[in-house]
Parts: C-alpha cells; structure tokens; sequence
C-alpha cells in the first residue's frame, strides 16, 4: 500500500513543476521575443514480479509479465522557438528577425549572449544597445549628426548627414544560429547562453544560408498563446487533484488495515 502513496505524490510534484511552468508562460506573455517552455515527463522505474515469456508448462510459457511501476519525473523543460507575433513600432531601432537567428550581445565580462528581443536604442556613446545597456556584436555605433538610421534586411545599417545625397553604410548586423536551439540555456533578461548541447553558434548574415531577414520598425513578441497555456493548467490541475485522490484511497485502505479486529 505504501507503494501507491509514493508513486501518487510523484505524479503531485510533477503536475506541480508543470504548473509552475505554465505559470512563467503566462507571466510572460507580453515579453518581448520570449519563447515558452514545454514541460516532458518520464515514467520510473517498474518492479518485474513475472517476466514476460516464462516457461509454465512444457511447451507453453506465460503471454504477459506482470510489472507495477513507480511514478512519474520531469526530464527536461523544452524552449519551443515558433515564430512570435509582430508589432509594429515604427522606430528606427526596433527589429525583429523573420525566420531563424539571434542578435549577438556583448555582456561587461566579454561573454556572448543570445537573443531575439529586437527593441534596441542608442547609449551616450551612440552605440546600439539592449534595454540593459550591452551593445550588440559586432559594435554597430551611430554617429551624433546622423539624420536618418536605415537598417536593411540584409542587417545594412545605413546613416544619412547633413549635406549627404544618398545614405552611406557604417556596419552590418550579424546573427547567429545554432543546430540545436532547444539545448540553449535561459539566463534571464531575455538572453540565451551556448551550451555543449546547443552546439556552437553559427555566424551569418541575415536573409542568407538559412538565417531570417529583418525588418525595421516591428518587434517579435512572444509566442506564449494564453488559451493553450489556460487548457494546459486546467489538465495539470485535475491530473493533480486526481493523484490527491490515490494518496486518500491508499491512507483509507491502511486505515481499514490497520483497524481490522480478531
């Protein structure tokens, strides 16, 4: 009997972890190039009384083992990078990328991050930088009398100045891609970190060898969907309160055990 009351509170952490989840989903909803989190479970093990295939009789041998196993585990938490909705914003340093890549940003420590929120600005020093501050890599830096900012879909960054008759090119946005975008790690503030199993990140330019084009002037939200996300706890719910109700058959049953008389 102890062994359902076990098995039973596996499945609780579970479905809770899972709520959690959903939980941070939906907090994020409004975020900025944000991508949810899929949570995937796995079964325990299982305790073998009878193995399939036993020989009963001669000649004959039992069809079906039997076998009861022990719960339930998360095995990983799965970043899903589908496409986000598009806002337009009209300014000059909002991008968004259509199809696969990220924005490379340079951390103090000289580290490389990763990320798909578009919504740039300028510092003092005319450098285009994320809302924190760390400029994008390669430095793209716009000059003070600059008049007009045109970044292409190539990742052109283009600049008009006084007494110009056409724009003139000051740096390219790069990208990065990786074969394994799952495997990357979250680090907050909308940044992405490689690890050994994202791989390691592909530089490219944009609208070229597989990597999506920009476009100015737009953001990528996030790709949360609250009425997915809303069924998603409503099952992760009853699934929990349906394991509640194992553990209060199995405590019943030891009750009825333990009050059995002579």
């Amino acid at each position: 009997m102890m062994r359902a009351l076990w098995t039973a509170a596996s499945g609780m952490i579970g479905q809770q972890f899972k709520i959690d989840t959903t939980a941070n989903n939906l907090a994020n909803v409004n975020t900025t190039g944000f991508k949810k989190s899929r949570v995937d479970f796995q079964d325990l093990l299982y305790q073998t009384d009878k193995h399939a295939g036993t020989p009963v009789t001669a000649g004959s041998q039992v069809p079906t083992g039997i076998q009861v196993g022990h719960g339930v585990r998360t095995v990983a938490t799965q970043k899903l990078f589908t496409q986000g909705t598009y806002q337009q914003t009209d300014n000059d340093y909002d991008l968004v990328i259509e199809g696969d890549g990220f924005f490379q940003v340079l951390l103090p420590d000289g580290g490389i991050r990763y990320t798909r929120d578009g919504a740039f600005k300028l510092d003092s020093d005319g450098r285009i930088v994320t809302s924190d501050g760390f400029p994008l890599e390669p430095e793209i830096r716009i000059d003070r009398d600059a008049r007009e900012v045109s970044i292409g879909s190539d990742g052109t960054v283009s600049v008009m100045r006084p007494g110009d008759d056409r724009p003139q090119e000051i740096g390219r946005i790069e990208l990065a891609r990786f074969i394994n975008p799952a495997g990357l790690k979250s680090a907050g503030s909308n940044l992405f970190e490689a690890t050994a199993a994202s791989g390691e990140p592909i530089i490219g330019i944009p609208g070229l060898d597989g990597f999506g084009d920009l476009a100015q002037g737009f953001l990528e939200m996030s790709n949360v969907q609250v009425v997915e996300e809303m069924v998603s706890m409503i099952v992760a719910q009853r699934a929990y309160e349906t394991n509640s109700k194992a553990i209060q058959a199995a405590d019943e049953m030891l009750q009825t055990a333990n009050n059995l008389r002579r």
